[in-house]
């Protein structure tokens, strides 16, 4: 990010725009991390510590995929999501079905699963050396600035992902009984809705949108084996500072921690910036414990 010093009152305007723009950026790049988690922690109350392994492990579909001549936008678009989807139908059946409403047996079934996850891929690849692949689409020429065109095509995907899984969950029958599964799940199944179903697919959707964040990340920041660790604090963070609301809260605490985070950064560098994020996000919720949306938009999805 452009760095300018307090003194320097007339900003130009393209430095101004580019300024904005990545601090847009942020913003969404927060909320891209998290949704996948606000749909397996906001709506099913399972503490998934397994979220930054799931991201990585996108990020890995788009390498190797990559790697073997595979379309980086079939990768990123198409493989991430149904690959990573598919293991986390797999852990849910496996692992999470047998936890739901015991949080602190979750909560360390998913640690294990994630050292798990980190040593296998650790074994494969290695852990010293990032693997990449270079960001499509180029550069953005802003008057004397520049910026990368796929930071802006990131806006755009996160923008696009939330109106979608807001149509999937407010307007789908699939959404609905979702919905209406994770509120009360006994009278669902009195209903007959089969709610060990549910619970499955919406882990796995859950899942797969994780899994499309971290492919389309991997241009990016690259991907580690241990690189799930640098998301899932700000995930956690971001999430749990929205509130109940699962979009709303995620859009709130993604507008309001990284527009924060964004301009302590541009002012004092992007070490404060983190300080600056983490102590908002106590301030927040030592003044709105159950978050934005428990104060705020009460009834948004």
């Amino acid at each position: 990010m452009p760095h300018v010093t307090p003194q320097q009152k007339d900003l130009p305007l393209d430095l101004v725009v580019a300024i904005g723009l990545q601090l847009i950026y942020g913003i969404a790049h927060l909320a891209l991390i998290s949704i996948g988690l606000a749909i397996i922690f906001g709506m099913m109350r399972v503490i998934n510590l397994a979220h930054g392994e799931f991201l990585m492990l996108g990020g890995y579909v788009v390498v190797v995929s990559t790697n073997n001549g595979v379309n980086i936008w079939v990768a990123m678009l198409i493989l991430a999501p149904l690959i990573v989807g598919l293991i986390g139908v797999i852990v849910e059946r496996l692992l999470i079905r047998w936890l739901y409403g015991r949080m602190v047996d979750t909560l360390l079934a998913t640690w294990g699963l994630s050292l798990l996850l980190i040593g296998l891929v650790t074994s494969i690849f290695g852990a010293s050396t990032a693997t990449t692949v270079a960001p499509p689409l180029g550069v953005l020429r802003i008057g004397a600035y520049s910026s990368s065109a796929y930071e802006l095509f990131l806006i755009g995907v996160t923008i696009v992902l939330g109106i979608a899984i807001w149509l999937v969950l407010k307007l789908t029958k699939l959404g609905l009984v979702a919905r209406g599964t994770m509120q009360n799940a006994e009278m669902a199944s009195a209903l007959g809705v089969s709610t060990s179903r549910i619970y499955m697919i919406t882990f796995g959707l859950g899942a797969a949108v994780t899994g499309l964040a971290g492919g389309l990340l991997a241009p990016v920041t690259g991907v580690l084996p241990n690189i799930g660790a640098t998301y899932i604090a700000k995930a956690f963070i971001t999430v749990i500072s929205g509130g109940a609301s699962i979009l709303a809260g995620t859009a709130a605490g993604s507008v309001l921690l990284g527009g924060i985070q964004g301009v302590v950064t541009f002012l004092s560098g992007p070490t404060f910036g983190e300080v600056g994020l983490l102590l908002t996000a106590i301030v927040l919720l030592r003044l709105m414990p159950r978050g934005i949306t428990g104060r705020f938009f009460r009834k948004s999805l």
